[in-house]
């Protein structure tokens, strides 16, 4: 059964101070004080015409800034995910309005969000750096949180109805059933997805941290305008540093945050027998074996956590919280009431500014953007098929093999974080010389934002698959092919399913860095819904953006509504876990 989140295991003997905990608390300590000097620098006088060098010298800076960015933007990407995803599970109400408007938010891409979020944090904090830097935050944010959100949501939606049953009938409250069920279930799938989105984060960075809106030019210092200059001056030795330097985060960060919270995650695994060769990592170990913060974790954390419990648990008794038969908030008539008026009124009042700008476009835009829909949609179902052939077989072996996913997984991560836009000098070259030069060569690059999504959520179905069930399969001796169909497809079919909406969704943002290229001074464009949107955002045509940004939406949320939903809906009904 599932395990609650509880303190380390303690049966591991207490050893005194080592080497390893003074290396620790110093690193920490390091750590502590290069963030602080860092995030220093995002206050002062924002400059508009700020050069952005292509000397190595400058990349240990750049790159700390860039991490600030993305560490923020993935904190509030977590925050946003609990809070988004576990309200739409808890409220009937809640559900039929948030998870279709998570379709819609999901599907505008980056570069549509650009313009209202920058212009309108600009007016906030007026010639200063911080409201471009939260700009910038809100804009990574905006390619991270909504992979993880679907995938949390899923995890609560998959919940086997027995362990639903047992906290009902032990009287949990809401914080208990969330601290010891309903988080627990998700982890696996919101680390897996995590680490996608992190990569997602990476993928669109040149774009955000260097970008023009009309005749204005907003660049930050950082690792993506690095790249992003030295891609536009053909510097391929700044390039060429820069994406080692990329790559060597990416490898630290695997090592020293994503091995460590897999294998920890492991723990959470609902399974009835130990699962042999499960994921390790040597940072969780040296923290689960030091003295040091194991009295941290029982001097300070434990008696905050215990505080807490016990104020949530005296805050919401099981009496004063009405629940329904499936797990569901009834909350009171005045509250559904508020917050459907609300939400209707921020509908309404979109709408009308919204019609009053698309009444200045023409018949001449409005084809432009249909004959871009078309070809965008063709090139998006083709990279998805492409995608499907190789990221379920090799997401399954990970996911089933320990051994493959020590070896693969930071292969695999790094693929995915690589942004695709740093990559455009080398692929433009060969790209423009094949047959059909961007047409086609868009559609490799497309897949760079699209098969990941799918990757990620395979592994984590294949990993969150219980050893039991595999067992028994031996047992049987079930044929590779009766496996698969049995068993394997059936187990990763609300994850797979999970990936695809994500994949879409990216691969339609994904459009807008594929389809329009600035390369050596010079645009390289093909025809596309992304190219309109990426040409309506550097010339400040918002009228355009706007009709691009709503029918690639529309095209998003009804093939999600078509095709996506119902197959996420019988994942749910017929392919649940049960226990």
């Amino acid at each position: 059964m599932t395990r609650p989140l509880t303190p380390a295991n303690k049966t591991l003997g207490r050893s005194n101070w080592t080497w390893q905990d003074g290396l620790l608390i110093l690193v920490i300590l390091s750590f502590i004080v290069a963030i602080i000097r860092t995030a220093s620098k995002f206050t002062g006088t924002f400059e508009p015409e700020l050069t952005i060098s292509t000397n190595i010298n400058a990349l240990p800076g750049y790159t700390a800034q860039t991490l600030i960015r993305m560490g923020l933007a993935y904190f509030f990407s977590l925050i946003f995910t609990l809070l988004y995803a576990y309200t739409a599970y808890r409220s009937r109400i809640a559900e039929r309005i948030l998870i279709p408007m998570l379709d819609i938010l999901q599907s505008i891409p980056v570069l549509s969000f650009l313009p209202g979020v920058v212009l309108a944090l600009i007016s906030l904090f007026p010639g200063q750096r911080i409201g471009v830097e939260l700009a910038a935050i809100l804009l990574i944010f905006t390619g991270m949180t909504w992979n993880m959100t679907f995938s949390f949501y899923q995890s609560l939606q998959s919940i086997p109805q027995e362990l639903l049953e047992t906290s009902r009938v032990y009287r949990l409250n809401p914080w208990q059933r969330f601290w010891t069920l309903e988080l627990p279930s998700g982890v696996i799938g919101l680390v897996w997805n995590s680490v996608m989105s992190v990569a997602g984060g990476w993928f669109f960075l040149i774009a955000i941290e260097s970008f023009t809106l009309g005749n204005q030019d907003f660049r930050l210092p950082g690792l993506g305008s690095f790249l992003g200059t030295a891609a536009n001056k053909g510097d391929f030795k700044a390039i060429f540093w820069g994406l080692v330097l990329l790559i060597a985060i990416i490898v630290a960060t695997d090592f020293f945050v994503w091995r460590p919270l897999i294998a920890w995650a492991e723990r959470f695994k609902l399974e009835m027998i130990e699962t042999e060769n499960a994921p390790q990592s040597w940072i969780l170990d040296t923290f689960r074996r030091s003295p040091t913060l194991r009295a941290i974790s029982d001097r300070v954390f434990q008696p905050l956590q215990t505080v807490l419990d016990d104020s949530l648990i005296r805050s919401f008794p099981v009496r004063s919280v009405p629940i329904n038969a499936k797990g569901n908030l009834n909350l009171p008539s005045f509250l559904n009431w508020i917050f459907v008026s609300g939400f209707s009124l921020i509908v309404l009042w979109g709408t009308w500014e919204a019609v009053l700008l698309l009444r200045t476009l023409g018949w001449d835009d409005w084809q432009q953007v249909i004959k871009g829909a078309m070809l965008t949609a063709l090139r998006v179902i083709i990279a998805l098929i492409l995608s499907l052939l190789w990221t379920v077989p090799v997401g399954v072996a990970i996911g089933r093999n320990r051994r493959l996913a020590q070896v693969l997984q930071p292969l695999v991560q790094i693929a995915a974080s690589v942004p695709a836009t740093a990559l455009f000098p080398v692929l433009l070259l060969g790209l423009t010389r094949i047959a059909g030069g961007l047409q086609i060569g868009a559609i490799a690059l497309m897949m760079l934002g699209t098969m990941w999504y799918i990757l990620f959520n395979v592994i984590a179905g294949a990993q969150s698959i219980p050893s039991d069930l595999i067992e028994a399969a031996s047992v049987y001796k079930l044929s590779r092919l009766q496996r698969w169909r049995t068993l394997i497809l059936p187990a990763i079919f609300p994850y797979l399913i999970t990936g695809i909406i994500s994949a879409v969704g990216g691969a339609w943002n994904a459009s807008i860095v594929s389809e329009y290229v600035t390369f050596q001074g010079r645009v390289i464009s093909t025809s596309g819904l992304g190219a309109t949107i990426s040409y309506a955002t550097a010339t400040g045509n918002f009228s355009l953006l706007l009709a691009s940004t709503a029918i690639m939406s529309l095209l998003v949320v009804l093939t999600n509504h078509l095709v996506w939903r119902p197959l996420y809906n019988l994942a749910q009904e017929k392919y649940q876990l049960l226990v």
